[in-house]
């Protein structure tokens, strides 16, 4: 079963495909993690926000959103990683990942990338050559690392 990659600016965004990217992550970040807070945090259609998208026939499996430099102080900031649950076993995480730092490094070259990982997650950011900065935080009561590459 392919996956295909969609890297959209936020203008380019379907209504249904925008539909799609926050159903799925209030549907991972929200209801399945059981964390209560602002998903939708108002940086979607901004500035020149970029979403990556993984599509399964017309069902959105993987998705991150990469944040411009120039609204970020400096660094191109990825978030909102996330697989969905039926997904899981197919190993796209590392796939992404590897597509959002090319997108970031097409559009925006030589410029450091920022993440805010959920702690657990520090090892698979460390081998796509992300390293913490800063310490241990508590973000939505889950432990979270700033980790940054380049």
């Amino acid at each position: 079963m392919s996956i295909d990659w969609l890297c959209k600016h936020h203008t380019d965004l379907s209504k249904d495909q925008l539909y799609a990217i926050l159903q799925l992550r209030t549907e991972v970040f929200v209801v399945e993690q059981r964390c209560a807070y602002q998903e939708v945090d108002g940086q979607d259609l901004t500035g020149d926000t970029l979403h990556l998208m993984g599509w399964q026939e017309d069902k959105l499996v993987a998705y991150l959103r990469l944040l411009d430099p120039q609204s970020q102080g400096g660094d191109v900031v990825i978030g909102r990683v996330v697989t969905s649950a039926e997904a899981r076993g197919l190993k796209l995480g590392h796939t992404l990942l590897l597509k959002g730092l090319e997108a970031a490094e097409h559009c925006w070259p030589g410029v450091p990338v920022y993440l805010s990982a959920q702690a657990h997650l520090q090892g698979f950011y460390a081998r796509h050559g992300f390293e913490a900065v800063g310490e241990e935080y508590l973000e939505d009561d889950i432990p979270h690392i700033g980790m940054r590459k380049g």
